[in-house]
C-alpha cells in the first residue's frame, strides 16, 4: 500500500485492496456515477484518495439498506475535484442521520409488535393485533398490514360493533 503514496492517482487494484470491494464492484459503482476516476496515459483508471472514502461510504450505506439512487444523491452533494473535508462528510452524515433514525424507529416498532405476538402465544380473538377476520386488512393492500402500521380499528366495517364473533 505504500506504493500508492508515491503516485499521482491510485490504481484500481490498490483501491480494491483498501476498500475490500472487488474490482468489478468498483467498475459498477463508476458506471452508476458514484465515483469518477480519471485515466492515465495508458488508459488505466486512476482514483483520488477521496474515492476510497466515497466507496467505503457506498459499501456501508448499502449494508444499511439505502438504494444506490439515495447514495448517489448524497455523494453528488460532496465537492467534485477535491477530497471532501470533515465538514463535507459531517453535512452528508446529517442528512443520513435522520433517515437512519426513522428506520431505527420503524424497526423498533416492528420488533415490539413481533415480540408481543410471538411472546403472547394465545392469539386471542378479541385482543390479538394480527386478528383479521374476513381478511379486511387486505383492503389496505398487500403485506402484513398490522405489522406495517395499520391498526385493526381503522379497518373495521362501518356499523361493526368492534366485538369479535
Amino acid at each position: 500500500m505504500g506504493l500508492a503514496r508515491n503516485i499521482r492517482g491510485l490504481p484500481i487494484g490498490w483501491v480494491s485492496d483498501r476498500t475490500g470491494l472487488s474490482v468489478s464492484a468498483i467498475r459498477f459503482y463508476e458506471e452508476e456515477g458514484l465515483v469518477h476516476p480519471t485515466r492515465d496515459r495508458g488508459g488505466r483508471r486512476v482514483f483520488e484518495r477521496g474515492d476510497v472514502r466515497r466507496l467505503s461510504f457506498v459499501l456501508i450505506a448499502q449494508r444499511l439498506g439505502f438504494h444506490l439512487a439515495e447514495i448517489r444523491a448524497a455523494l453528488d452533494a460532496l465537492p467534485q475535484g477535491r477530497t471532501p473535508t470533515r465538514d463535507d462528510w459531517t453535512r452528508l452524515a446529517e442528512t443520513f442521520r435522520d433517515r437512519i433514525d426513522a428506520r431505527m424507529a420503524g424497526l423498533a416498532a416492528l420488533r415490539e409488535k413481533l415480540d408481543g405476538c410471538i411472546g403472547c402465544g394465545c392469539l386471542s380473538l378479541d385482543r390479538c393485533a394480527i386478528y383479521n377476520r374476513h381478511d379486511k386488512a387486505a383492503r389496505r393492500g398487500g403485506g402484513p398490514r398490522y405489522l406495517m402500521g395499520d391498526r385493526s380499528d381503522e379497518i373495521r366495517d362501518e356499523g361493526e360493533s368492534g366485538q369479535d364473533d
